[in-house]
Parts: C-alpha cells; sequence; structure tokens
C-alpha cells in the first residue's frame, strides 16, 4: 500500500512564504515523475509544478517564479517552495506520484490559506 503524507500548509500573509513536503511511503517500484496540483473553493483542481526522475522540472504560467518544486535524494519526498505568495494562491494542496505504466497516487491534501 503507497502513502503520500503531506504538511507545511498553513495560514500566511501576502507576500509570505510557506514550503509544503509530500513523503511518499510504501510499495512504489518506481517513481517517474512527483507532481504538486492545487483546488480552490469552487474550481477545478489544477497543474502547479511537476519534477522528473531526471530532474526536470515544469511550472504553472501563474506560479513560475516564484515557486519552486524540489526533492530529497532519496526521491521519495518532493517539496514545494512557495514564495511571494498571493490571495489568488488559497487552496487545498495535492501531491501526486507518477508510475511509469503504473497508478498515480495522490496525497491527502494540505490547505494553504493566503490572508491578512
Amino acid at each position: 500500500q503507497v502513502q503520500l503524507v503531506e504538511s507545511g500548509g498553513g495560514l500566511v500573509q501576502p507576500g509570505g512564504s510557506l514550503r509544503l513536503s509530500c513523503a511518499a511511503s510504501g510499495s512504489i517500484a518506481s517513481i517517474y515523475a512527483m507532481r504538486w496540483y492545487r483546488q480552490a473553493p469552487g474550481k477545478q483542481r489544477e497543474f502547479v509544478a511537476i519534477i522528473t526522475d531526471r530532474g526536470t522540472t515544469n511550472y504553472a504560467d501563474s506560479v513560475k517564479g516564484r515557486f519552486t518544486i524540489s526533492r530529497d535524494n532519496a526521491k521519495t519526498t518532493v517539496y514545494l517552495q512557495m514564495n511571494s505568495l498571493k490571495p489568488e494562491d488559497t487552496a487545498v494542496y495535492y501531491c501526486n506520484i507518477m508510475t511509469p505504466g503504473g497508478p498515480s497516487y495522490w496525497g491527502q491534501g494540505t490547505q494553504v490559506t493566503v490572508s491578512s
């Protein structure tokens, strides 16, 4: 059984920073990529960032230059450093692991609220 445990969400003022973490555990034979998504109230879940097994990264236009995705050396924990946060970044953030030719896994989500 695969588990993804997210942490690091919370309440922050506009312009502030947060760092999200997502730790994967369980029987994962291989990880192709790790991603972050977010879902704001009343909106669809949207892509935020991805890091592949080779370390290639990509970001949604709305977060480029402000967010940074990274992972640990064991490639089982993914991070999302979020700087210069805006109220429109308020959402539940989810991590996702893609396996080559297999299922993808989702975390339970962590709430990020940007408000003064």
